[in-house]
C-alpha cells in the first residue's frame, strides 16, 4: 500500500547546502510511491548562529516538518530541545534524527546504527578480537559505540588529543563493561597496530580538503581490515593504499547509506530498500562535481 502522507523533512546543519542526503532520500521515496520532500537548512547560507538550533526547531515544527536530520555542529546541541531521546543516543549524547511527533520531539541516532550495519554487510566475517580506531570526536563516538555492540572484546582510541580520547574511553567502558577500551599516543600507533585484527579511520583525513593518510603505509599489513568513514571521496588514499597492502576495505560510503536507510525508516515507518539506496548513492557521487566534506553530510 502507497504512504498517502507528504513528507516534509529537512537537514539542519553548517555548509549542507551540497549534502548528498536530501536526493538520496527523495530518489528512495519516488521508487516507492511516496511523496517526500527533503530541504537543507544550511545555517550558515541562512545567516543562522547554530547556537539557535532551538529556535531552528521550533521553526521547522511550526511550518509542519516531519522530521529534520543534524549534522555539525548541532548534533550535541540538540539535545537539551527534545522532549524523549532514544537510549542509545542518549548513551552517545548525540542525536542526528528528530521526528516531530503529536506528544512531542523525539531524538534518535543513526550514526551508530548505520556503522553496525554497514560493517556486518561489507566485513561480515572480521574477526574484532582487537581493533584500534583513529580518531575520538563526534563520529568516532558513535562508531566505537558500534564496534563495542557488535562484540568488539578491546578496543584502542589513538587521537591527537589525549583528554578528548581518554575521556571518551571512560565512557565507552563504562557502557561496555565486558570489553577493554584504552587509548595510545599516536607515537605508540605501530606497537597498538601490531597485534590487531582491523583499524577504522574517523578523522578528516582523507577528504577532499584534508587529502593524504592519517598513518605510515608500512603499518598496512595483508592480515589487517581497514575501514574507512570518509566517503568524498570514496577511494580515499588510505583504503587504495590498505588494498596494494592487501588488506580487506570497507569505504565510509556503506555507512552513509545505512545511516540513511534507518533515518528514513524512522521518518516514514517504511523500511527502505538497502541496495536501491546504494544505487540512488552511487549514481549521486558519479554525478557530483563537489567532492568535499560538507557533502558527505
Amino acid at each position: 500500500m502507497i504512504d498517502a502522507h507528504p513528507y516534509l523533512v529537512g537537514l539542519i546543519g553548517t555548509g549542507v547546502l551540497p549534502s548528498l542526503t536530501p536526493p538520496m532520500h527523495m530518489a528512495e521515496a519516488r521508487a516507492l510511491g511516496m511523496t517526500y520532500v527533503y530541504r537543507p537548512l544550511d545555517l550558515t547560507a541562512l545567516g543562522i548562529d547554530p547556537e539557535r538550533i532551538g529556535d531552528v526547531l521550533a521553526w521547522a515544527e511550526r511550518l509542519g516538518y516531519d522530521a529534520v536530520n543534524v549534522t555539525h555542529p548541532c548534533k550535541q546541541s540538540v539535545l537539551a530541545h527534545l522532549d524523549r531521546i532514544d537510549p542509545v543516543a542518549a548513551a552517545l549524547g548525540a542525536v542526528n534524527t528528530v521526528l516531530f511527533t503529536p506528544t512531542g520531539r523525539v531524538g534518535h541516532n543513526t550514526d551508530t546504527t548505520g556503522f553496525a550495519a554497514a560493517f556486518v554487510d561489507g566485513l561480515p566475517d572480521a574477526e574484532t578480537r582487537h581493533v584500534v580506531q583513529l580518531g575520538a570526536g563526534g563520529a568516532g563516538s558513535a562508531v566505537a559505540d558500534a564496534l563495542l555492540r557488535l562484540g568488539t572484546a578491546r578496543l584502542s582510541i589513538v587521537d591527537l588529543d589525549p583528554v578528548r580520547a581518554a575521556a571518551l574511553a571512560d565512557d565507552l567502558a563504562s557502557r561496555h563493561p565486558l570489553a577493554v577500551v584504552d587509548t595510545a599516543a599516536p607515537d605508540r600507533l605501530a606497537d597498538v597496530l601490531a597485534g590487531a585484527d582491523g583499524l577504522v579511520h574517523c578523522t578528516p583525513v582523507g577528504m577532499a580538503e584534508h587529502p593524504g593518510l592519517p598513518l605510515d603505509a608500512a603499518l598496512l599489513r595483508p592480515e589487517l581490515w581497514v575501514a574507512d568513514i570518509v566517503y568524498r571521496p570514496l577511494d580515499t588514499e588510505l583504503l587504495i593504499t590498505a588494498r596494494e597492502r592487501g588488506c580487506r576495505t570497507l569505504s565510509g560510503g556503506r555507512m552513509a547509506v545505512h545511516q540513511a536507510v534507518d533515518a528514513f525508516a524512522l521518518i516514514t515507518g517504511t523500511r527502505p530498500d538497502p541496495d536501491r539506496m546504494t544505487t540512488h548513492f552511487l549514481d549521486l557521487v558519479a554525478a557530483d562535481t563537489t567532492v568535499g566534506p560538507a557533502a558527505a553530510r
